[in-house]
């Protein structure tokens, strides 16, 4: 199935130049002459080599066909994350390293979609946002709310992320998957 690169998400599988790769990361760029594009990061499944491409708003991409499994992440196991599989409650690992994007998402209990290629599983992909618990920020300095700027936070997957003044320890953010960026308040 083609599609727009810029419609392509983080951990999304593409067949691009003859092999499988999985995006890794997306940036939209608007130059101020020109028109936009998308600088995709992707890695290649076979061989693991990395590459950075350009792709305009006009340039198809083949998205993999993949047999699409819903999931539940269960736990973190040493090196390993544990899925289970909601139809016929199997058990699988995936190990952290093919997960380092996307990790700092994952909560137990989290319903993901998990896609195989030839009955291997070969990439994750999260929901769209996620609720985090913030478990380390800056205390506000009274006068300094009407900064637009924000202050940095510890979530409790650690990830690390900005936030508005107003947040404080002990309450959940709406966090973006695809930019890892904070959304709003939960």
């Amino acid at each position: 199935m083609k599609i727009s690169a810029f419609d392509a998400r983080i951990g999304n599988l593409m067949e691009y130049q003859g092999k499988l790769w999985r995006v890794l990361k997306k940036n939209h760029v608007k130059p101020g002459k020109g028109g936009a594009f998308v600088q995709l990061e992707m890695k290649c499944i076979s061989d693991g080599t990395k590459l950075n491409e350009r792709f305009r708003s006009d340039d198809k991409m083949e998205k993999a066909h993949v047999e699409p499994r819903q999931m539940q992440y269960l736990y973190l196991d040493g090196e390993s994350f544990i899925f289970m599989d909601n139809e016929n409650y199997e058990q699988m690992a995936i190990s952290a390293e093919d997960l380092e994007e996307q990790a700092p998402y994952l909560l137990p209990n989290t319903d993901v979609q998990i896609n195989f290629y030839n009955d291997d599983p070969i990439a994750v992909e999260l929901p769209g946002w996620v609720i985090l618990e913030v478990v380390e920020t800056e205390g506000v300095v009274k006068g300094q709310t009407a900064s637009g700027s924000g202050k940095p936070a510890v979530l409790e997957t650690g990830h690390k992320v900005t936030v508005p003044t107003f947040v404080n320890v002990g309450e959940k953010v709406k966090v973006n998957t695809d930019t890892g960026e904070y959304m709003e308040r939960a």
